[in-house]
């Protein structure tokens, strides 16, 4: 009997801010290869925004908006980050499954969702 995959948690949402999942198929497909990217891209933006935050709370001098603003980015990239963890903890082998399943066809947990990136979603 073939192991039960799990949807794979991709990095964005639907339209209507739903989780938006991968079925996992035969091998990793292009939906899969770009879920990787903009996982790469979030954890990437993630670092700089921390080491650029670092730097304005650094400064005692820091005006109060760039303060918050600082704020806001960390908080945005925290929760990137925290769902790029999900993703992944999700997709870790257990101890009767296989690891390097392939990803193929998207499945939107939103009643009209498309599956892909919001129109003018950042990275």
């Amino acid at each position: 009997m073939e192991p039960i995959a799990v949807p794979r948690l991709l990095p964005w949402q639907s339209l209507e801010g739903k989780s938006c999942f991968l079925v996992p198929g035969g091998s990793g497909g292009y939906l899969s290869r770009l879920a990787d990217d903009m996982e790469a891209v979030q954890l990437a933006t993630a670092a700089e925004v921390v080491g650029r935050a670092r730097e304005v709370l650094d400064d005692p001098m820091s005006p109060y908006a760039e303060v918050r603003y600082a704020g806001f980015r960390l908080a945005e990239c925290l929760n990137d980050v925290l769902r790029v963890a999900e993703s992944r903890g999700l997709r870790l082998p257990g101890p009767d499954t296989e690891a390097g399943e392939g990803d193929e066809g998207a499945l939107d947990t939103g009643d009209a969702g498309t599956g892909a990136p919001e129109s003018g979603a950042r990275p």
